[in-house]
């Protein structure tokens, strides 16, 4: 498994425990770090993540609500709702990162933490944001989404 896959899993789960219990990402990566193995090489990018997700989350928030047919972001699951702020964090703010690579990784995680219809719902919410992103960190184009 790739190191960048295995930061995207530890992520997840941070995001995770930040939600259910409340607390901020400092605490929840902490905890993580001391209850789990945790390679130092992983650290950089999942904490970018975690750090990234936690400052643009309205941003982020917005645009997964604005794609979501008949799904308030409420009723997601926390699975799948923290699984598309990882994904739109990088598809908006990773200019590394392929978009197109940012949802596969996305719906992978997605049959792998969420149900068995995580990855559908996934990718058609990705794919539904993708034609109107501005990679220029600023959310959506004019117009869009």
């Amino acid at each position: 498994m790739g190191q960048r896959r295995r930061s995207r899993e530890i992520a997840l789960q941070v995001l995770y425990e930040m939600e259910v219990n409340e607390v901020p990402p400092e605490e929840a990566l902490r905890l993580y770090y001391e209850c789990f193995e945790s390679p130092l090489e992983l650290r950089p990018f999942c904490e970018e993540l975690v750090y990234g997700v936690y400052h643009h989350r309205a941003e982020i928030d917005r645009m997964i609500g604005g794609a979501s047919q008949h799904w308030r972001i409420e009723r997601m699951s926390i699975v799948d709702r923290n699984i598309l702020r990882l994904a739109l964090y990088e598809m908006l703010h990773c200019r590394t990162i392929p978009p197109k690579v940012s949802i596969n990784e996305a719906i992978d995680l997605g049959k792998m933490f969420g149900s068995n219809e995580s990855g559908a719902f996934i990718n058609g919410i990705l794919d539904h944001v993708l034609p109107g992103l501005n990679r220029n960190g600023s959310g959506a184009k004019q117009g869009t989404v």
